[in-house]
């Protein structure tokens, strides 16, 4: 992979016609080295957030070794990267075929559920083996995420204990898990959670093996500043205390988008600015996915390669290239008022699902991956403390 000091740099020097995107491994390491040193038990990444190589194994060398997956090709990516590393299948609703295929081929032990007909499928199609680790999917509120996640999975509190005990019956080891949603704006979600598991433990009296927290944990936008992580680490050590168990399960999350958002930009090139909307090469059915309908706003900035640039900024929308008027993304960008064709910006905190959704939609998709050793543009972590500071 082609290295470049900069993104100026790598511009100035290729003039891309198409997108290109950028990764930066520093960030990865700096972002993986805070969780594993102040989150209070073990990390599974979530492979669906980004399993570009480069990544997976940039998170390896940062020592990650446990991965949440949710299907037989994220497996066998993780497994190309590190043969030996401990994959979870924590998606809750897997076909007969998938969970046949990841315990007898791959190995995989450890698998989430939600109802007795997944864990009825678990059983038969392992041959009721007696070396499972089964996690019990708890619905709890998402009122402080951007992306909602509760409606497609989970068990309700009372369907939960049923079901704990059932699945109890069958595991090695159990597990209660829940997910707050993505990008969750307060950590109090995470209390939350914890308590809902603290009522199910009560009500049951089963003490689960693990506990898993699930995902959710945010990075920086420019109309979204969350929290340092400091305080969602002290949020969920101090609900775990208050569950007052005689033995604490080990603790188990599943981040995504608070390791690699900062790793990755899209470079995007002007094709037309009418007024305030700037028609780009990239959009919604490329990089820029989450731009649309969730309407998350990236950080940007109009890369410096002329030498006249306004100092006043104003506020844009995008269309992406394709001819789908649903290819558009809201913003507001804020950007110098003298943009025009054939200029560059840069779009940050692409490293959650910027490669993730990239589609073919109308013969418009790039690979053009290169690396980067700049800063991103807006970050979390000053020095290795987490603290929201825009870069540039």
């Amino acid at each position: 992979m082609q290295k470049f000091k900069t993104v100026d740099e790598l511009v100035n020097e290729l003039k891309p016609e198409r997108p290109v995107y950028c990764i930066r491994k520093n960030s990865i390491h700096i972002a993986s080295k805070n969780f594993q040193n102040k989150f209070p038990g073990k990390i599974l990444y979530a492979v669906k957030t980004n399993p570009l190589p480069e990544i997976l194994k940039t998170l390896v060398e940062s020592g990650i070794d446990n991965f949440d997956i949710a299907s037989i090709k994220e497996i066998e990516d993780i497994k190309k990267i590190k043969p030996n590393a401990k994959c979870s299948f924590m998606h809750t609703v897997k076909s007969r075929e998938s969970i046949e295929e990841a315990y007898y081929k791959y190995n995989i032990k450890s698998y989430s559920l939600d109802t007795k007909d997944e864990l009825i499928k678990i059983i038969e199609s392992t041959n009721n083996a007696k070396d499972l680790e089964l996690f019990v999917r708890v619905a709890v509120s998402n009122e402080h995420a951007e992306i909602d996640l509760s409606k497609k999975f989970g068990a309700l509190g009372s369907e939960a204990s049923a079901l704990l005990r059932l699945t109890k019956q069958y595991g090695k080891k159990v597990g209660l898990s829940f997910h707050v949603g993505s990008q969750c704006m307060h950590p109090i979600s995470y209390a939350k959670g914890i308590s809902e598991i603290g009522n199910i433990i009560k009500k049951t009296k089963i003490i689960p093996d693990y506990i898993n927290v699930g995902g959710g944990f945010p990075t920086i936008y420019p109309d979204l500043v969350p929290q340092s992580l400091d305080n969602y680490f002290k949020e969920i050590k101090k609900t775990l205390d208050n569950l007052k168990l005689e033995k604490m399960p080990e603790i188990l999350c599943e981040p995504g988008r608070a390791l690699v958002a900062e790793s990755g930009s899209t470079i995007v090139r002007v094709n037309l600015r009418k007024k305030q909307k700037l028609y780009i090469n990239d959009g919604t059915y490329g990089t820029l996915f989450d731009g649309g309908t969730p309407n998350i706003v990236y950080p940007s900035r109009l890369i410096k390669n002329r030498k006249t640039i306004s100092k006043k900024l104003t506020a844009f929308d995008f269309y992406g290239p394709t001819c789908d008027s649903m290819d558009y993304m809201k913003g507001p960008f804020l950007l110098p008022n003298n943009i025009k064709e054939n200029d560059y910006i840069e779009l940050g905190q692409l490293g959650a699902y910027g490669l993730t959704f990239r589609t073919q939609f109308n013969g418009y998709y790039s690979d053009e991956i290169y690396e980067v050793e700049d800063s991103p543009i807006m970050t979390m972590y000053s020095k290795g403390n987490s603290k929201a500071i825009l870069v540039a």
